[in-house]
């Protein structure tokens, strides 16, 4: 009864660390919430590993059951609602509130979690574009123009894109749309500062939280993990940057003069 308690419990915490991977958390935090996990359930000899795309699990000794697991976790966008939620489980798991079965429904309705209504994103991108025109410089004109090319942008990706494009392929794309949106609504006079109605509308694909969390694993010491994750979230500001130059460039090209 006690291995195969242990082999749950192990089994838990290897899930919560392949949710909080998976959604982008730290990778201190992933450790550290996995090895909370183990402990709290009376498995003293786990050793975890941690890289920015897999998870090493290892347990055993005179007195418990060998135990490994390798997981292979891809690079995807940030979730800080199932981490918040992995958060919260953990601590309620280190308080004794659940045996390692409950522990491990719980995660996999967590891992299950959907996302918010496409709608939502819709209107965030729209709002938030229009914030950002406006804390950038931008008047309310500008900002009204970042709105709709905010909105416009979600619209693409989550109604046309719907994962047919690599991220590459992706974050070009939708920077050259907000670009040439952001110009045709300058040339109808809606807007007064190109500069700042573009660049608002392209913060929604900027990977801020990426950026910050490979940040915070360089500052951890877990150089080979942040040098990965700071390698992708410059490789989209790459991919945006130029979506965003070659509609200006055409622009110039066809039209002629400076658009900023």
């Amino acid at each position: 009864m006690e291995k195969r308690d242990n082999r749950e419990a192990l089994d838990a915490a290897a899930l919560a660390g392949d949710i909080l991977l998976a959604s982008g958390a730290e990778i201190f935090r992933v450790e550290e919430t996995m090895a909370r996990i183990a402990k709290a359930y009376g498995v003293t000899s786990s050793d975890t590993f941690v890289l920015s795309s897999g998870i090493f699990l290892t347990a055993g000794s005179e007195q418990e059951k060998d135990f490994a697991r390798v997981r292979h976790i891809p690079l995807c966008a940030a979730r800080l609602d199932r981490v918040a939620a992995v958060n919260q489980l953990s601590r309620e798991i280190v308080a004794g509130k659940h045996t390692p079965g409950e522990a491990r429904d719980r995660l996999l309705e967590i891992q299950k979690m959907p996302p918010k209504a496409r709608i939502h994103q819709v209107l965030a991108s729209g709002v938030g574009s229009a914030c950002f025109c406006f804390l950038f410089g931008g008047d309310w004109l500008d900002s009204l123009a970042a709105l709709g090319a905010g909105l416009l942008l979600y619209l693409y990706l989550l109604y046309l894109v719907k994962g047919r494009l690599s991220k590459i392929a992706s974050n070009i794309s939708g920077g050259a749309l907000v670009t040439l949106a952001c110009i045709m609504l300058y040339q109808w006079g809606i807007g007064h500062h190109l500069g700042e109605m573009i660049i608002g509308s392209i913060i929604p694909l900027v990977p801020g939280v990426a950026f910050t969390t490979a940040i915070r694993d360089i500052a951890d010491e877990d150089y080979i993990a942040g040098a990965v994750r700071m390698l992708d979230a410059l490789l989209v500001t790459f991919c945006i940057a130029m979506g965003v130059g070659v509609v200006m460039i055409a622009y110039h090209h066809f039209v002629g003069g400076l658009v900023l």
